[in-house]
């Protein structure tokens, strides 16, 4: 009987850890989204924070059911901004965003420093007027 109790025990733990990480989860994106909210002024923020301190789970569960769907497209907003500057990072350093005809320029400012040979330049001018993007 001993062990059924002890088991039933961790049981309960696991539950209630569960439970805990859950809000702690809950708490965070909630604080996250009051920073992230660039149309409430920072007393708003003060108030929601004040509440979530003394009146953690009720406080959690009016923001969640007053502010929910904004928590969601500012998310999906920052989302996209975040993968938006990726991408011109991508397209920065890999050197896609130049023209043909800037690519080709620059090749041929290497070919006539001798940098690189006649071939060279061919080749890197075929490239640049083949890209994809330019298509």
């Amino acid at each position: 009987m001993n062990f059924w109790q002890s088991f039933w025990d961790v049981i309960w733990w696991t539950i209630w850890i569960f439970a805990f990480i859950a809000y702690l989860w809950a708490v965070i994106a909630i604080i996250t989204d009051l920073f992230r909210d660039q149309s409430l002024n920072g007393w708003w923020k003060a108030v929601w924070i004040i509440f979530l301190l003394f009146f953690p789970f009720i406080t959690a569960l009016i923001y969640l059911i007053a502010r929910g769907s904004g928590m969601a497209e500012r998310a999906q907003k920052e989302a996209r901004q975040a993968q938006q500057a990726t991408n011109d990072y991508i397209r920065q350093a890999a050197g896609t965003s130049a023209s043909p005809s800037d690519e080709i320029a620059k090749a041929k400012a290497l070919l006539d420093s001798g940098t690189i040979t006649a071939q060279e330049y061919d080749l890197l001018k075929a490239r640049a007027l083949a890209h994809p993007s330019n298509v």
